[in-house]
């Protein structure tokens, strides 16, 4: 990131920042996600397809699909559930931040 008395970044190398972050909050995406399969999948003991749909939809903030009946499993969905909405905020704090860095940056400068 530039410094607030340097120029503004190139368009290639805002595009390039862009690209990383995404590429970042997709694999802490993914990873979310794995760790919603395999506990829907041993928890809740839910077939791998049940377990994917259910972290998916979890993970998108939809709620969940199949009934759960131990209480381990309720727990687990809980926290999930709880975890993964501050996930999903956070992605799109990162995502956003090279915008806002850049739209900051552009007002500084038109200050001077």
């Amino acid at each position: 990131m530039e410094h607030k008395s340097q120029p503004l970044a190139l368009r290639k190398i805002f595009i390039n920042r862009m690209i990383s972050t995404i590429a970042y909050a997709l694999m802490i995406l993914g990873f979310a996600l794995a760790l919603g399969i395999l506990g829907y999948h041993f928890i809740a003991d839910l077939a791998w397809i049940d377990a994917l749909y259910n972290a998916s939809m979890i993970l998108g903030g939809m709620g969940p699909v199949d009934p759960l009946t131990t209480d381990g499993a309720k727990i687990f969905a809980s926290v999930y559930a709880i975890s993964s909405g501050v996930i999903l905020i956070g992605l799109f704090g990162l995502v956003l931040t090279p915008v806002f860095h850049r739209i900051m940056h552009r007002l500084h400068l038109q200050e001077k």
